[in-house]
């Protein structure tokens, strides 16, 4: 090929990604650079680490942190250990109804967050559908539950909408799976419970990982469902929510917002690393 349509045909790729990259420069890239300068900036305009050192420093403020890491931990491992079963049964069991199953698991991602979470409150209020059913309906209970503001509310709601992302990705592994190890597995005696344990889930362990990654770090920035829910938690993102709105201290906004990039930076890391491996 000719050097000068090489040169050609590399413009036109480099005119072709140009819109693309000029978006998520302006709309992203420079956002977060603004944001993150204003952290290490002080009032005069030098630059320093103190807002990091006295965050890291402060017990509450990494008592802050470790409860978002735990809170995003839990609903990770609960919508890990609901996806798994319904991967399966989706990929192994499912045939024809394969597409239902699939339009069922992200119709609640085709949904307006804050319209998924007034129907919890709609749900499981004092008077809702719930707490009427168990009051009225059957007359189990002489008043109703108190069941909003509750930790438990907070993080079903929370596996509600993320369940969905770890399914997808243990289907997708599991799918590539060669069936014939499996019945390799059974005709040399093992059962189909140690043939489970033992081949389908080290194979689809990648699936596991890049679902529970992708989950872990969506639950770590989530802010709207915890405001509307309530559950008692006080998160990194409901905190630089007050910073921003309530105290207005937007440098300290800026650094609690750097230190939640970073986390979300390390989970991308990781499951780069996944994909990566999964591809070796």
């Amino acid at each position: 090929m000719p050097k000068t349509a090489h040169v050609s045909a590399r413009m036109r790729q480099a005119l072709l990604l140009a819109p693309s990259l000029i978006f998520l420069v302006v709309f992203f890239v420079m956002p977060l650079v603004d944001n993150s300068s204003r952290s290490f900036m002080t009032e005069d305009g030098s630059l320093t680490l103190a807002r990091y050192g006295s965050f890291l420093s402060d017990r509450f403020y990494l008592g802050i942190i470790v409860e978002t890491v735990v809170l995003s931990a839990a609903v990770t491992a609960i919508s890990v250990l609901i996806a798994y079963p319904v991967a399966y049964v989706l990929v192994r069991k499912a045939g024809r109804l394969s597409g239902p199953i699939i339009f069922l698991l992200i119709a609640p991602l085709l949904t307006s967050i804050i319209m998924r979470t007034y129907g919890w409150q709609v749900l499981f209020a004092r008077r809702g559908l719930v707490n009427q059913w168990l009051v009225t309906d059957l007359g189990i209970l002489d008043a109703p539950l108190r069941l909003l503001n509750t930790p438990g509310l907070a993080i079903a709601a929370l596996v509600h909408v993320l369940v969905p992302f770890a399914v997808l990705s243990i289907a997708s592994v599991l799918q590539g799976v060669d069936r014939r190890l499996e019945e390799g597995a059974l005709m040399l005696g093992a059962s189909r419970f140690r043939t489970f344990f033992e081949v389908t889930l080290p194979l689809t362990m990648d699936g596991i990982g890049t679902g529970a990654i992708l989950v872990f770090m969506i639950a770590n920035g989530s802010f709207v469902t915890l405001v509307l829910l309530g559950g008692g938690f006080q998160t990194l993102p409901l905190l630089i929510y007050q910073q921003f709105n309530t105290t207005r201290d937007f440098a300290l906004a800026s650094t609690m917002s750097t230190i939640l990039l970073v986390i979300a930076l390390a989970c991308l890391w990781l499951q780069l690393r996944l994909v990566r491996r999964q591809g070796a």
